[in-house]
């Protein structure tokens, strides 16, 4: 529960400006999660999440930057306990995830600074990785896939 929850915090503050607590509790609630401004506070920090300047003027939630933060231990056990695969082609590189942990996992790869990954884009059960060159597109898969063996 506590995963599905912090990944949907991640999906909110990425569609909404959230300026209080009580405004994430609130929105969380209306999805079916009963929180608590307690349980609110924990996830806030486990993510590492940080107020940061909106187009609009207000302060807002939003990931902390990856140079800002170390590679917590939390977002290390988001990716082992979400993870199921990793696998590539040419320079794409595409994990599965357990349904609806696409978001959270892919923050935490976000926040490990994979060498040689470009960019990527994560769905439901799916993040998709573009690799600067198809030939480092196996270095990147056995990285994640060493990262999914650590956890068992």
């Amino acid at each position: 529960m506590r995963i599905s929850r912090q990944n949907k915090i991640l999906e909110l503050i990425e569609t909404h400006e959230i300026e209080t607590q009580d405004k994430l509790a609130s929105l969380l609630r209306d999805y079916g999660y009963e929180v608590t401004q307690a349980t609110i506070s924990r996830d806030i920090k486990e993510l590492q999440l940080i107020k940061t300047l909106s187009p609009s003027g207000k302060y807002k939630y939003a990931p902390s930057s990856t140079e800002e933060r170390p590679i917590s231990g939390r977002m290390a056990n988001i990716y082992k306990e979400t993870v199921k695969s990793a696998k590539s082609s040419g320079n794409i590189v595409v994990l599965k995830t357990l349904p609806g942990c696409a978001g959270a996992a892919g923050e935490a790869l976000d926040s490990f600074g994979i060498p040689h990954v470009i960019g990527s884009v994560a769905g439901d059960n799916t993040i998709m990785f573009v690799v600067d060159d198809a030939d480092n597109a196996p270095i990147v898969v056995e990285y994640l896939n060493d990262l999914i063996k650590a956890a068992k």
